[in-house]
């Protein structure tokens, strides 16, 4: 079976597959091969494939299903037998949830509901006195958290967005942010919108380029943020190298910067930045970390414990709080880990390009391979056409609800454009290859082939 791959002007930074590339799924062996002659695939022995009137080229689309195939992307070689991280999922499951913290001895946390709590003198208590400031259910996901990313620490806010502007304090005014180009559209709009506006200076980069990592700081530097892999064109970053770079550059710096991993996208079961050298990790704990789609929940982890506290002194003083029933569904929810990565390759009449970090073509496959020991179930890839065909590939969609968010157990689909990064510059998104024709799906949980079915009809309807 051969799955043809086409190359065209958003591949330009992308490198050519080479002769060819052999994927074995099931016991059966999948080859893919890149043409080097513009759009036109190419069989295994390296010839054109041929539409039904026998001409090179783009394949008619009531001939697709002919020429198409899916697959579950498999574990690389390298990558077959990868487990969690150690101890993994006994942490996640009993770290902060020790029966014996409650008189009721109750296996399952209970819901603290209450706004204050006794005290048995005047600033004599427990441990809670108002649930701003600590609730015993908020200290059990803290604690989970923590656990999950390997961190000392573990810090909640109302949404992903409030923990970063919670992060942004830790600055003043003329401090300098280096912020990865490719973030989250919201991220974007903060850091142009309203962290300016407090006097700090944002400096947008492509951080795969550690150099330009380098090049960017100024003595005035103090917060590095990542992206990896970023938001919707999934690049990734080389934590380990950035880290390395940072502080070495500033080792004689009287106020060193910190590095923050917004760590999203991988979730603390695939990767954990603060194991390859960042100082912080950020999560939308609304998405893979809670994967239900009914939270809107941020978290902050960390190590440095000169740091937590002033974090936590400005999660208490700003209202970044957010109710304890949210805080129970994200302590059950974050024991279910269960990724189905779906990737459906088509030929040139339908797709341009599919960007999977599981994909070998991907041009920092080998630095996946390093620093995450898998993959979620983000997908992105550039539908031939523009908006006309991308709303209507969307619209036809039923399967995959069209809907901003990612990482539930339900597939969702979005076009980044005019939805989640609506809000960045026309010129940066053409910059950052954000077209009107970059479609997002987060793969979720229902069955596969119904997925691809959906995928199929939906991508018919939009090239027809």
């Amino acid at each position: 079976m051969t799955i043809a791959v086409t190359r065209n002007r958003f591949l330009n930074k992308l490198p050519v597959i080479g002769p060819s590339l052999k994927l074995t799924l099931g016991g059966n062996s999948f080859t893919v091969r890149m043409s080097r002659q513009g759009k036109q695939p190419m069989s295994p022995t390296g010839q054109i494939l041929e539409n039904s009137s026998g001409t090179g080229g783009n394949t008619p689309v009531d001939h697709i299903t002919e020429k198409l195939s899916h697959i579950l992307v498999p574990p690389a070689p390298e990558m077959a037998g990868f487990k969690p991280f150690p101890k993994f999922s006994t942490d996640v499951l009993h770290v902060g949830q020790e029966p014996e913290q409650w008189n009721s001895m109750a296996v399952v946390p209970p819901i603290s509901m209450a706004s204050t709590f006794k005290q048995f003198a005047p600033a004599e208590h427990t441990g809670f006195e108002y649930s701003r400031s600590g609730n015993p259910t908020r200290n059990c996901l803290e604690k989970s958290l923590a656990a999950a990313e390997g961190a000392k620490h573990g810090l909640c806010f109302a949404s992903g967005l409030a923990a970063t502007m919670t992060v942004t304090h830790l600055l003043q005014a003329g401090d300098h942010i280096i912020c990865m180009d490719d973030v989250y559209g919201g991220s974007n709009r903060y850091f142009n919108k309203c962290a300016s506006k407090m006097g700090l200076e944002i400096s947008f980069i492509d951080c795969t380029v550690v150099q330009n990592v380098l090049q960017a700081l100024t003595p005035r530097t103090r917060m590095i943020w990542i992206e990896t892999p970023t938001n919707p064109t999934l690049k990734l970053v080389d934590i380990t190298a950035v880290c390395q770079v940072v502080r070495a550059e500033t080792a004689d710096w009287e106020v060193k910067p910190f590095v923050v991993v917004d760590n999203t996208f991988m979730s603390a079961y695939f990767q954990r930045p603060l194991s390859l050298g960042a100082d912080m990790v950020m999560h939308s704990l609304s998405k893979y970390m809670n994967g239900h789609s009914d939270v809107i929940m941020g978290a902050i982890c960390l190590n440095d414990d000169e740091l937590t506290e002033k974090l936590r002194f400005f999660q208490n003083c700003k209202l970044l709080y957010f109710c304890p029933l949210e805080k129970f569904f994200t302590i059950m929810t974050i024991k279910v880990k269960l990724f189905i990565v779906l990737v459906l390759v088509l030929t040139s009449n339908i797709v341009c390009v599919i960007i999977s970090e599981g994909l070998p073509s991907h041009p920092q496959y080998e630095l996946g391979k390093r620093q995450m020991i898998g993959y979620s179930g983000m997908l992105t890839f550039y539908i031939k056409g523009g908006l006309e065909e991308s709303r209507k590939f969307l619209k036809t969609l039923k399967i995959f609800t069209l809907a901003e968010s990612l990482g539930g157990f339900e597939s969702l689909c979005e076009l980044p454009s005019l939805q989640t990064h609506a809000s960045v510059p026309d010129e940066q998104r053409k910059v950052l290859g954000i077209t009107d024709s970059l479609i997002r799906l987060s793969v979720g949980l229902e069955d596969v082939e119904d997925l691809i079915e959906d995928i199929e009809k939906a991508l018919r309807a939009a090239v027809s």
